[in-house]
C-alpha cells in the first residue's frame, strides 16, 4: 500500500462512514476489485485508525452537545440523593447517555457471529445486494412523515429498536448511518435528532469494537514502516468525515436523504453484475 492509497482509503472511509452509502461496502469493493488494502496485522491497525479518525470527526462535529452532556451528567451524579425543590431537576444529557447505552447493548449479540459476518466482506456479490437493499431503505425512509420526537420524548423502546437495527448494519454493504437514521425516523424522531442520535451512538460502538482489534493487532507486532500511512490515512478520514457529517445534517433536514438511494442501488447492481461475469 502506498501513501496515496492510504490517503485515498482514509478519504473513502470518512465520506462513506457518515453518508448513508456503507463504508464497509465501499472498502470491500476497493479491496476485492482493485486490491487496495494493507495486509496482515498492520492492515488491522490501519483499519482501526481509520475508524478512530472518523470517531474524532464525530466528537468535533458534536463537541457542544458532548460538552453539555458531560456537564449535565456531572450535575446528575452530584445531585444523587439530594432531591431538588419543586418539580426537581431535569437532566436531559444524562437521559441521552442512558438511551445511547440502551441502543448499544444489543451489539453484544453480534459477538458470537462476528467471524461469519466478517467473511461476508469478501463476497462482492453479497455486498452489492446489500447496497441495493440500503438504497431501497433510504428511499422509503426519506418519504416517511416528519417526526416530532426530540431527546426528551424518546423512549426506551425507540432506543432498543434503533439498537437492534444497528446490529443488522454490521453486515457489509448495509449502511450503519442510513439504517439507524431510518430506524429513528420510523419511530417518529425529528430528522435532526435522528441524525444526531445515530452519530452519538456510534461513539461507544466504534470505541469498543476497535480498541479490542487494536490491542490484538499490536500484540502481534506492527510494521513501523507503515506508520506514516496510518497517520495520514487517519487524518484523511477525520477531515472527510467531519465534512460528510455537516453535509448529511443539511440534506436530511432538507428532505434530500433519499438522493443517496439511487447511488446505492446503481452501485449495488453494477457490483453484482461485475461479480457474476468476471
Amino acid at each position: 500500500m502506498t501513501i496515496l492509497q492510504a490517503i485515498f482509503l482514509g478519504l473513502v472511509q470518512g465520506v462513506t462512514e457518515f453518508l448513508p452509502v456503507s463504508s464497509s461496502g465501499h472498502l470491500s469493493i476497493l479491496q476485492n476489485f482493485f486490491g487496495i488494502t494493507a495486509e496482515g496485522d498492520s492492515g488491522m491497525v490501519f483499519d482501526v485508525l481509520l475508524h478512530l479518525g472518523t470517531l474524532v470527526s464525530v466528537v468535533l462535529a458534536y463537541r457542544e452537545d458532548l460538552l453539555h452532556i458531560w456537564a449535565d451528567c456531572r450535575g446528575f451524579v452530584q445531585n444523587l440523593g439530594r432531591p431538588a425543590p419543586g418539580e426537581g431537576q431535569r437532566h436531559p444529557g444524562a437521559r441521552t447517555v442512558l438511551m445511547i447505552l440502551i441502543a448499544t447493548l444489543p451489539l453484544v449479540l453480534v459477538l458470537p457471529v462476528k467471524d461469519a459476518i466478517e467473511r461476508l466482506y469478501y463476497s462482492t456479490a453479497f455486498v452489492g445486494f446489500m447496497l441495493v437493499l440500503t438504497g431501497a431503505m433510504l428511499y422509503v425512509g426519506d418519504r416517511m412523515a416528519r417526526g416530532r420526537k426530540g431527546g426528551a420524548a424518546m423512549t426506551v423502546k425507540d432506543a432498543l429498536f434503533i439498537g437492534v437495527c444497528q446490529i443488522a448494519a454490521t453486515i457489509p454493504g448495509l449502511s450503519r448511518s442510513g439504517t439507524t437514521i431510518t430506524a429513528g425516523l420510523s419511530r417518529g424522531l425529528q430528522r435532526s435528532y435522528a441524525v444526531k442520535f445515530s452519530f452519538l451512538m456510534s461513539i461507544p460502538a466504534v470505541l469498543g469494537a476497535n480498541l479490542i482489534s487494536l490491542v490484538k493487532a499490536l500484540g502481534s507486532g506492527v510494521d513501523l514502516g507503515l506508520l506514516p500511512h496510518c497517520i495520514l490515512g487517519m487524518l484523511a478520514a477525520m477531515g472527510s468525515g467531519y465534512l460528510a457529517i455537516g453535509l448529511l445534517r443539511r440534506l436530511v433536514q432538507q428532505g434530500k436523504f433519499g438522493h443517496f438511494a439511487y447511488y446505492c442501488v446503481g452501485l449495488g447492481l453494477i457490483v453484482m453484475l461485475v461479480s457474476i461475469f468476471i
